[in-house]
């Protein structure tokens, strides 16, 4: 399953433990906040100001 930007951060995560890396790296570090559960990551990059596309490509890449 690859990773879209309506999906949770939680929901991510927990299919894709690799993709942890990319969240801090982008500033996105608390990944165990209770937000994750609920916050789709398109929320999630706007909130920090990254551009979604972008965190989509590097997230499906990290999945791999």
């Amino acid at each position: 399953m690859s990773v879209n930007k309506d999906m949770t951060i939680g929901s991510i995560v927990k299919s894709h433990p690799t993709t942890a890396e990319v969240f801090t790296r982008h500033g996105m570090a608390c990944l165990d906040c209770p937000s994750t559960q609920f916050e789709t990551l398109e929320q999630g990059a706007i909130l920090h100001g990254l551009d979604v596309e972008m965190l989509v490509k590097e997230l499906n890449e990290a999945a791999e």
